[in-house]
């Protein structure tokens, strides 16, 4: 996933550095709770399954699962399939998991979005014995679509939600190529996004005020620097994130500081859907392993390294834009 980050200019950091305080910056936490406990407990049950790889057995259950699980807490599926070619030329199997929640029908549509497939290759693991192993993907990968799902069973049990949430698994996304390859293509990378964008009908993209994608949301000690094709694309969603997390106590969580550019989900969604999409990813600016943190791309993104306050943070921010 997104495999590089991008120097912010000085001249965005002076511009985006400091932003009035807004009405929203000062309304009251929402009532409705997020449950990290649930959230956890949906991010291990995906990874009982074992590594969810493009065209294996795990991805096929896990993605029956994910489906079954939408549909349970109210959610109209459909379910996006097409053969979709990896930059190696092997056709992946791939399925969008779009479930639309039926609590709310009418004013304002959001999509919330994250990918639901593992990284065949442990390819920035430290030991390179491990390049060639799958990586587990409980962080990246399994967290998102796990608060995805604390999220609409929420949906389903309040009816006081301010707008209706459509939701998207996308699948493909980690098949970029591997780093041993030494040959970045940002086009091998989100494929399932990439065509769901492409095939999007203009109605339904005209229907979603915007987007907010959700990935590697459960690590240890995560932070949430806001994203630069997010702040190009999408500033005033970005700001309306991050008062949101000041005003349910986790601002901490989202400082008010600029990370890099990340090649994600997000970017077909915003150029070649026209949905104004916000990327919600962690960054470790110090971490010398990678920005994305030390377990990206390595065997040890599993359940030992998920957060659960990381899981709240994300939640319940995510819950007090729908809910406020």
């Amino acid at each position: 996933m997104k495999n590089i980050w991008y120097i912010v200019v000085a001249m965005l950091l002076v511009a985006c550095g400091t932003t009035k305080k807004s009405q929203s910056e000062e309304q009251k936490a929402v009532s409705v709770m997020f449950n990290a406990d649930s959230a956890y407990a949906f991010c291990a049950a995906q990874c009982q399954y074992g590594p969810r790889t493009m065209n294996s057995e795990a991805h096929e259950k896990c993605g029956e699962w994910i489906a079954e699980k939408f549909r349970h807490y109210g959610c109209e599926v459909e379910l996006q399939r097409a053969d979709l070619k990896g930059y190696d030329g092997t056709i992946l199997k791939s399925t969008n998991i779009i479930a639309k929640s039926q609590k709310q029908t009418t004013g304002p549509r959001i999509l919330i979005c994250a990918h639901w497939d593992s990284r065949p290759w442990a390819d920035n693991d430290p030991d390179s014995a491990n390049w060639h192993k799958p990586v587990m993907a409980a962080n990246d990968g399994a967290s998102g679509v796990a608060v995805m799902l604390e999220i609409a069973r929420l949906l389903q049990e309040n009816d006081s939600a301010s707008m209706a949430v459509d939701f998207i698994c996308f699948d493909a996304e980690d098949w970029g190529i591997p780093q041993w390859e030494n040959d970045g293509d940002a086009d091998s990378w989100a494929l399932g996004a990439q065509y769901w964008a492409e095939q999007c009908p203009k109605s339904i993209a005209n229907s979603y005020q915007y987007g907010i994608l959700l990935d590697m949301v459960g690590g240890q000690s995560a932070r949430f620097y806001r994203e630069y094709f997010s702040m190009k694309y999408a500033r005033n969603i970005v700001e309306k994130v991050w008062q949101a997390a000041q005003a349910a106590g986790y601002g901490s969580y989202f400082p008010a500081k600029d990370g890099g550019g990340v090649t994600d989900d997000h970017i077909p969604v915003n150029e070649k859907a026209g949905i104004p999409c916000i990327d919600i990813i962690n960054h470790y600016p110090d971490c010398e392993q990678s920005s994305f943190g030390p377990t990206w791309h390595t065997i040890s993104d599993d359940m030992q390294h998920i957060d659960k306050n990381t899981l709240q943070a994300v939640g319940q921010t995510l819950i007090q834009v729908i809910f406020s």
